[in-house]
């Protein structure tokens, strides 16, 4: 692919040339995959290092008790890792009902009873025994020093971590580990965890079984039945992360690679094979034409998704038909190029994620996306490890005659899920490891920065870089500050509803790349990180 390397959007940030590389929403994260790296590691090593640090140094978007996704290139095939959290055995509606009131549609969106048996730890594990070829131990030092010493909060964290503490100031836990001085810590200020550099030393010593059937289960079990919780011990014994095969689909002549369901990563590909029956690079770039069809193409995807997508054996339709040819090619039609539709997508919610990748000289690429759903999560903290837990949970359907009943919550099963990674692959060779975090804006910024990529030629960092929209529901879009004037106007002339938002760091998701330029050995890669947060991509 040649790209255009002339950045027509305004960008703190160049693209970085290297044959070893780590991009994070954290710079501090991005040196500790670095350092494993150095020392010997492999991207795997890289990411777990570079995971375990992002719990420390962004903790409003992903902790100890995250979920995770991998999508892992091993030199000769993809895996895909599913490490989402499962509803604790005592989980039924009627145990939310009897608490909550018969007439509640999911389960509460903060508090315990929002906590499933979280994963990321899990696939720290995993991708190490594996993959990796560094110590598991070695792998979160980094993390373990930056909780102990501190670091000074940078802007982006600090505006999410100010924004969450009104709301979760009262929780369990959460001041007394994120509220040091009464309040959110300033831009500048030092933060320590000490709590979370011991869970993390407990992790290191036991390969994660301290997690999953030792002290740290055990207190997060006390943790849960002295806050109203149904999380046991017994729930963490009987975890496992899951290898996956991913899903695919063709567009452009590559191959875009997701995870499959309980994840959402299916809209993505609906969407380009919708798209892939215009020809998108006859329309300018920026323009209303292949903004609208963009959007469009996403609203049917979504209506779908909504409907259908749950933990795979309990989907009414399988993910072969929703990305058949035929029918992807029956949902392009309705597309009309002179008018918005209403397509009854569902109402997504916004989230905290963290998303990273990295690529080492010997093809190892790993992305790699962490959560904890909305900020903070659950906004419950276990006190003893510094377990700040997701709120996962709270995808679950309460109702038996919900719109989508694949997603009823029971024992051991795993939610609706929204967190991503994303894979390119051309020929059945590696090419990009990506991913745009931020709930439902993750197939949308997957859809809109690729579409960027194969259909216009921009660069990694420029298709970052670019004013990003972002669909809700029924007629509603938001859009970036930045985007043209002329086509914001022309969208509203097409019956989209678009609001206008200012504030890019929140609303819009942001991205980490990494691009195989060829042999590794030699050319190696070029890589991107989104200025809407306080990342960085650094190589080698």
């Amino acid at each position: 692919m040649n790209f255009n390397y002339q950045n027509p959007y305004t960008s703190t940030r160049l693209p970085i040339f290297a044959r070893n590389v780590v991009s994070t929403s954290h710079p501090l994260a991005a040196q500790a995959g670095l350092r494993m790296l150095w020392q010997g590691g492999n991207a795997v090593d890289a990411a777990i290092a570079a995971a375990a640090t992002m719990t420390i140094v962004e903790p409003v978007s992903n902790g100890l008790g995250s979920d995770a996704f991998c999508l892992l290139w091993d030199g000769q095939a993809l895996h895909g890792l599913n490490a989402s959290g499962t509803a604790p055995q005592a989980w039924t509606p009627e145990y939310f009902h009897q608490k909550y009131g018969a007439g509640e549609k999911n389960p509460p969106k903060r508090g315990m009873d929002a906590v499933t048996v979280p994963g990321a730890v899990a696939s720290w594990v995993e991708m190490s025994r594996r993959f990796g070829r560094l110590d598991f131990e070695a792998l979160l030092q980094p993390a373990i020093e930056v909780a102990e010493r501190g670091y000074l909060l940078p802007v982006v964290v600090q505006q999410k971590w100010a924004a969450a503490t009104p709301e979760l100031h009262a929780m369990p836990g959460f001041a007394d580990n994120f509220m040091p001085w009464g309040r959110a810590p300033e831009v500048g200020e030092l933060f320590k965890f000490p709590a979370a550099a011991k869970g993390l030393r407990a992790i290191a010593k036991s390969h994660g079984e301290a997690f999953y059937g030792g002290e740290i289960a055990q207190a997060l079990e006390a943790f849960s039945r002295n806050h109203g919780g149904a999380l046991k011990a017994s729930d963490f014994a009987a975890y496992r992360a899951e290898w996956v095969k991913p899903i695919s689909k063709n567009y452009r002549g590559y191959t875009l690679h997701e995870i499959p369901p309980n994840g959402q990563g299916v809209a993505a590909l609906m969407a380009l094979g919708i798209l892939s029956h215009f020809d998108m690079a006859s329309f300018p770039v920026d323009g209303v034409a292949s903004q609208h069809l963009q959007i469009e193409a996403m609203k049917l995807a979504f209506a779908d998704v909504y409907r259908y997508v749950a933990q795979p054996d309990a989907m009414q339709i399988t993910v072969e038909d929703m990305l058949d040819d035929a029918y992807l090619a029956q949902r392009a039609n309705l597309i009309q190029l002179d008018r918005a539709q209403n397509f009854q997508a569902g109402n997504p919610v916004k989230g905290g994620t963290i998303y990273l990748t990295t690529a080492d000289e010997d093809g190892m690429m790993v992305s790699f996306i962490q959560s904890n759903y909305l900020g903070f999560g659950s906004g419950c903290v276990e006190p003893q490890f510094g377990i700040s837990l997701q709120n996962r949970g709270h995808a679950f359907d309460l109702q038996t005659n919900a719109h989508n009943r694949a997603n009823l919550v029971a024992p051991g099963k795993r939610p609706f899920h929204t967190i991503i990674p994303a894979f390119l692959s051309k020929d059945g060779q590696p090419v990009m490891s990506y991913g745009v975090m931020g709930a439902n804006m993750q197939p949308q910024g997957h859809m809109q920065t690729l579409v960027r990529m194969l259909d216009y030629g921009q660069s990694p960092q420029a298709a970052c870089d670019a004013p990003r929209w972002r669909y809700n529901e029924g007629m509603e879009i938001n859009v970036e500050s930045q985007i043209n004037a002329q086509t914001l106007s022309q969208l509203r002339e097409l019956g989209h509803q678009v609001g206008v938002i200012n504030d890019n760091y929140q609303d819009f998701g942001a991205g980490q790349f990494i691009w195989r330029l060829g042999d590794p050995k030699v050319e190696g890669y070029v890589a991107a990180s989104d200025a809407r947060r306080d990342g960085l991509a650094a190589g080698f």
